[in-house]
């Protein structure tokens, strides 16, 4: 199962949930104000190395911009 970032519209928490792609934020609600409306977040992928560092989008460092290098 996916893990989605949802943020409270009601006190701006953001946490995240272990569903399925086919559930949504109807069942929901934030788990620090008890608020039902809710907004599902566009997260980025990040993993680790064997090292312990990160790499990916996450990472932030040594990424080009959308397309560079192509001419």
């Amino acid at each position: 199962m996916p893990l989605y970032e949802y943020r409270c519209d009601d006190c701006q928490t953001r946490f995240e949930v272990l569903q399925r792609m086919s559930e949504g934020a109807a069942d929901l609600s934030c788990p620090e104000c008890g608020g039902s409306r809710l907004a599902k977040q566009f997260s980025t992928f990040a993993a680790t190395t064997s090292t312990g560092g990160s790499t990916g989008a996450a990472a932030g460092r040594g990424a080009p911009a959308c397309g560079a290098g192509f001419t």
